[in-house]
């Protein structure tokens, strides 16, 4: 082969890799049915998160599942499924808090339960069919996930629960003392942006008072409707807006 044929072909081939797109990153977004709901007329933020960003150059996949917590997101297998599907260059926001609060156990009311805090304690189950199962804390359950996606080359994101519609003196009540601390403090540990979500709507919550508030709620306390879906979803790009380090910044439409 002469030199000059292989100069053709060189060109040739930086041509042929110029045609190529390059893979669109992907936001994973993993939590319970306040990020995914399918039962109408509630609606879970995820679903109409996409709306925000530019969807040319970036897509969201929306994983979370109703009534599962860290526990059972790992144990029905669901964050292998989410881990195996991570690249470099992609994303993940996890939204936590609201199905952990029981004690853990292998009853229908504690099989969601985890321990609490942030630390390395463990409680081991033997589940009536035989199986064993080591329950974590919260904190342990958000730093596999963190962990996890880093080292498969994507950028993880905490977010604190989105409050519940229960009021006390005229203010709705934070999750300040309990998941939502944790959150951040794994957030911290890790290194990794941490999304108030949980303090960013309660504060629209309390301007807009317990009587406008209580029409996004249409069956109980927990479960939005899509109007309340979308505020909290707004909550999220103002959470991404205020930290410009987060790279998701550039994915983010015009307002």
């Amino acid at each position: 082969m002469t030199n000059k044929t292989c100069v053709v072909l060189l060109a040739l081939l930086c041509a042929l890799v110029g045609f190529v797109k390059p893979t669109k990153p992907t936001l994973y977004l993993i939590g319970d049915s306040t990020v995914r709901n399918t039962n109408a007329p509630q609606a879970g933020w995820g679903s109409l998160l996409s709306s925000y960003f530019d969807t040319t150059c970036i897509s969201v996949s929306n994983n979370a599942m109703a009534g599962r917590s860290t526990r059972t997101f790992v144990s029905e297998g669901r964050w292998d499924k989410v881990h195996a599907a991570l690249k470099p260059g992609d994303f993940l926001i996890m939204q936590f808090g609201h199905n952990e609060g029981s004690v853990p156990d292998t009853t229908k009311a504690g099989r969601r339960g985890v321990l609490r805090g942030t630390g390395e304690e463990t409680k081991d189950l033997v589940w009536p069919d035989g199986r064993q199962e080591t329950v974590h804390t919260y904190g342990w359950y958000l730093r596999k996930f963190i962990r996890e996606a880093k080292a498969k080359g994507a950028t993880p994101l905490v977010a604190s629960m989105i409050p519940r519609n229960e009021w006390q003196d005229g203010k709705v009540k934070r999750a300040g003392n309990d998941f939502g601390k944790w959150a951040a403090e794994v957030a911290q540990q890790e290194g990794v942006a941490f999304i108030d979500l949980n303090s960013l709507t309660a504060n629209k919550y309390d301007k807009l008072g317990p009587d406008e508030v209580k029409k996004f709620f249409p069956g109980d306390h927990t479960h939005t409707n899509e109007a309340g879906a979308r505020l909290n979803a707004e909550s999220v790009v103002d959470g991404i807006r205020a930290n410009k380090k987060i790279a998701l910044n550039k994915f983010l439409a015009k307002k």
